[in-house]
């Protein structure tokens, strides 16, 4: 179980967020961000020593306010490797410095959310401590671990493409999220499992949309 710590980071993740953004492929916002949070859950890491959450942020920087899927882990040390997923650095009051990374280049991360779509992990609220969130809405209709290999993670102007070794299955994490519209979830065809969530808009009214959809034996 996470321990969610009511102290000060510095800088804030929103700040590392301003910076980082912008340099991705499927930000479609202005050189500087106007940032809000939005929403999100946490994962549990079952050894206790990664911090997994997925944030939900506003920017209001372009023509229209748009929604961003930002998953991040949370380090106490530099993840071999990972040097090219780096967030940013920050100083936490109880923990000390902390490494954040792109949670799609984590290979806890990435197995806990698989783990979540198949029903094998619980999401768990952003901001309290071992309280489940049964906002987030997971379903999977195979019969096995989907990703038993670390994936490689690739960002196009869309999101992000998760891909097993030997393209024997894909996780799609929308990084540009869209409300459903009228309830209705718009769950990719095909897909062998997906994940769904809820923020806030800026005008402070609900929406729920789809997260990440995972595909088992994609087409080529």
């Amino acid at each position: 179980m996470a321990v969610i710590h009511q102290t000060v980071l510095s800088p804030t993740k929103l700040e590392l967020l301003n910076s980082w953004l912008p340099s991705r492929p499927w930000y479609r916002g202005a050189a500087t961000p106007e940032l809000s949070k939005a929403g999100g859950f946490r994962l549990d890491d079952p050894q206790g020593e990664v911090g997994i959450e997925f944030i939900v942020v506003t920017d209001g920087s372009g023509p229209a306010a748009t929604a961003y899927l930002v998953p991040l882990s949370y380090r106490g040390a530099p993840l071999d490797g990972a040097g090219h997923a780096l967030v940013g650095t920050m100083e936490h009051g109880v923990l000390g410095r902390r490494w954040a990374y792109d949670a799609c280049h984590d290979p806890v991360a990435v197995a806990q959310l698989i783990a979540l779509i198949e029903g094998r992990a619980q999401a768990q609220d952003q901001n309290t401590s071992d309280v489940p969130d049964h906002d987030v809405m997971c379903s999977f209709t195979g019969d096995g671990p989907a990703l038993a290999a670390a994936p490689t993670a690739v960002d196009d102007p869309e999101g992000t493409a998760l891909t097993a070794p030997q393209g024997t299955a894909l996780l799609r994490l929308h990084r540009i999220l869209h409300p459903a519209q009228e309830g209705l979830l718009p769950v990719p065809q095909g897909a062998t499992g997906h994940v769904s969530g809820p923020w806030q808009t800026p005008e402070g009214t609900a929406a729920h949309g789809l997260f990440a959809a995972l595909y088992v034996n994609p087409p080529a």
